[in-house]
């Protein structure tokens, strides 16, 4: 497969997943006597993860986020020369589906654009928390969903199942941290509303690529070392070579 074709999968992959997960949020959480609320968001974000998995996994491996990338990346999963495209695309479709949804959501007379879905902390956390509250919520948040990638997509794991494994355990990380952040996780969500929010949102997107890529890279060597496979591959995502002991070893 090319890798422009695994772009443009990662693109629309993205797309689907912000415009329909950002969407429930902005359009239909909290509609008057009949909203969805924190739980139907949650359902929705894991929704998008699955359904795009199922669509377009196979094309590009279904990433639709830059922390994934880097931590199936750092976990010997993926090669580094494809890094860049593929988060240029998962941005660049989170970006357009924003894009869409601002279009749909302004078409409302009393539109007020808010917080559009983007993600903060302090006086922009739904729940109040602070900065160190959302850094370790979000690397913690990440660093799991890592996990279950890696060990659902495991060529030693049930075949044909990581996508549900993978949007439930998205689905529980958002029922867990909307509080929080109104979740993240996902470099490529948290700039696509933000760019429309503006203003604060954009100056606390920091937060919302450090933590979730810091938590990936973290599982994408945890998981190493407690599935046992071998450090070589680790090496080699990083563009090395193995060590002349592990390949004697190996011998």
């Amino acid at each position: 497969m090319s890798l422009i074709r695994k772009c443009l999968a990662e693109f629309f992959g993205t797309f689907w997943l912000v415009f329909g997960g950002c969407g429930a949020a902005v359009l239909a959480a909290a509609f008057p006597g009949l909203g969805i609320g924190f739980l139907g968001v949650s359902l929705a974000f894991g929704l998008t993860v699955l359904t795009m998995a199922y669509a377009v996994g196979h094309i590009s491996g279904g990433h639709f986020n830059p922390a994934v990338s880097v931590g199936l990346w750092i976990g010997g999963r993926f090669p580094l020369k494809d890094l860049v495209p593929y988060v240029a695309a998962q941005v660049l479709g989170a970006v357009a589906a924003s894009a869409v949804l601002y279009a749909v959501a302004s078409g409302a007379p009393r539109f007020v654009v808010g917080g559009f879905a983007s993600n903060g902390y302090g006086a922009r956390s739904p729940g109040g928390y602070g900065l160190a509250a959302a850094l370790v919520c979000e690397a913690v948040m990440a660093f799991f969903f890592l996990m279950v990638i890696l060990g659902s997509t495991d060529r030693r794991a049930p075949q044909g199942l990581a996508p549900v494994a993978i949007g439930l355990a998205l689905t529980l990380i958002h029922l867990v941290s909307i509080p929080v952040t109104n979740t993240s996780v996902n470099p490529a969500r948290s700039t696509g509303p933000a760019i429309f929010a503006g203003g604060p949102a954009l100056a606390q997107l920091w937060v919302f690529w450090v933590a979730p890529i810091a938590g990936a890279l973290i599982a994408g060597v945890v998981y190493r070392l407690v599935a046992g496979e071998k450090a070589e591959a680790v090496a080699k995502s990083l563009g090395g070579k193995p060590k002349p002991a592990a390949r004697a070893r190996r011998r």
